[in-house]
């Protein structure tokens, strides 16, 4: 098979693994080498749901040991194969990049004869790129699950970011969707590079010369929708994952119904809104200081398709506010509808001078349509509809952008091929 054709099959294959940021490293160009990853990231372009767009995004083989329900390359499928070699993988990586096609490497696999052999092929494509062509730029690699540890430090000594994705978020799950897979053969690799890491930070603060071990961190990805598990069950997850892994990112996918199985479930579309509000209650855990449980409960495990987390959360918990803008502690501005944590950081420096009045606030980047309902300035209150939970709901219902945000299409891979 030709190598445009394979680059076809499996750029296309690659389109449902979501989770191929590119921010964190900084690898630097060496005399006779080609290209360079900076902390900042790799140049990108998004979809419009958000997906990065910007890498050469493909598997290095779509030929599958595992029969996973859920996956379009399960084994019982009836697909196009393909496989590269290393040689196609660094060919193609640096005649894109020399073009101005790609600015990075985004290589992922389905499990072809065995975890190992497998990672193996994957490593011998990151030795290839590094050591014969001297390919300083971004290189994002998946951890194969169940291969072994050595593979998968020799990989993460050459590679920007490495990812190991969990897919389905609970036991019960795998169980029913992918019997072949066992969760503790997906976290085991995950707690290995979270170690790793953390040792080679260490080392590298007494040695100057210490070597790097995927600085970019790792990451994983969540399909959303193919089981009935609750957004409180993969929040859970999530948080758990930050906090005990490390993770750089946790991604979310829709469920795309690719494959015909009864035990899968009948979707007339993907549920890509559900995706969203998972993303926005991602932030809130990262950036904003909201745990899991404050943001979900047992008897509310699905986020409002009609609010967004942060406005849902306020207004279950009326008795916070309105909160006088001029005094509220930092950690209480963040949980302020509509302000962000740059707006945060401005409301908290500027009122060190003097006091901030409403039309100060619009100047510092603040969504007032949103905060006006939950704060005060100067002790004067400008939510128009009154301070009731009923009312302050239904205006804010009515400001959610329609079309795009709440239905939300259905992401595409931007296409190497015309047709």
């Amino acid at each position: 098979m030709e190598v445009l054709q394979k680059l076809e099959i499996l750029a296309d294959a690659a389109k449902y693994d979501v989770s191929c940021s590119s921010s964190g490293s900084n690898r630097k160009n060496t005399k006779g080498g080609i290209g360079n990853a900076h902390r900042s990231g790799i140049c990108h372009s998004w979809s419009e749901d958000g997906r990065c767009i910007s890498l050469l995004k493909i598997l290095f083989t779509n030929e599958c040991i595992y029969n996973c329900a859920y996956c379009v390359n399960r084994s019982s499928n009836d697909v196009p194969r393909a496989s590269f070699t290393p040689e196609e993988v660094a060919e193609l990586t640096i005649n894109f990049y020399k073009r101005n096609y790609i600015e990075g490497l985004f290589l992922s696999a389905a499990v072809v004869k065995s975890p190992d052999y497998t990672m193996e092929l994957l490593l011998r494509t990151a030795k290839l790129l590094r050591h014969h062509h001297q390919f300083n730029g971004y290189i994002h690699m998946k951890a194969i699950p169940g291969a072994d540890p050595k593979l998968i430090y020799q990989a993460g000594q050459l590679v920007d970011r490495m990812s190991v994705n969990i897919e389905l978020p609970s036991s019960n799950g795998l169980k029913l969707l992918a019997p072949q897979k066992k969760k503790e053969s997906i976290i085991k690799p995950m707690g290995f590079i979270a170690n790793q890491i953390i040792q080679k930070v260490e080392e590298r603060k007494l040695y100057k010369n210490a070597g790097k071990f995927v600085p970019g961190g790792q990451s994983t990805q969540l399909i959303v929708g193919a089981t009935a598990d609750h957004d409180l069950s993969i929040l859970r997850l999530t948080e758990g994952l930050y906090n005990q892994f490390g993770l750089k990112r946790v991604y979310y996918s829709a469920y795309v119904p690719v494959s015909q199985d009864e035990r899968l479930p009948t979707l007339a579309a993907p549920p890509l809104l559900r995706e969203h509000r998972l993303y926005q209650a991602d932030w809130l855990l990262r950036f904003y200081g909201f745990t899991s449980k404050e943001l979900l409960q047992e008897h509310q495990p699905n986020f409002d398709t009609t609010l967004d987390p942060k406005c849902d959360w306020a207004l279950r918990n009326m008795q916070l506010f309105p909160v006088e803008i001029n005094k509220a502690p930092y950690e209480m501005l963040l949980r302020i509808p509509g302000i962000g944590v740059k707006s945060a950081k401005r409301i908290a420096a500027a009122r060190r001078f003097h006091s901030l009045s409403y039309d100060n606030l619009k100047k510092m980047g603040v969504v007032l349509k949103r905060a006006k309902h939950f704060i005060t300035c100067g002790g004067k209150y400008y939510g128009e509809v009154g301070f009731k939970e009923n009312l302050i709901r239904q205006a804010l219902v009515l400001q959610e952008p329609k079309g795009k945000t709440s239905g939300i299409e259905e992401g595409q891979q931007l296409s190497m091929f015309t047709h």
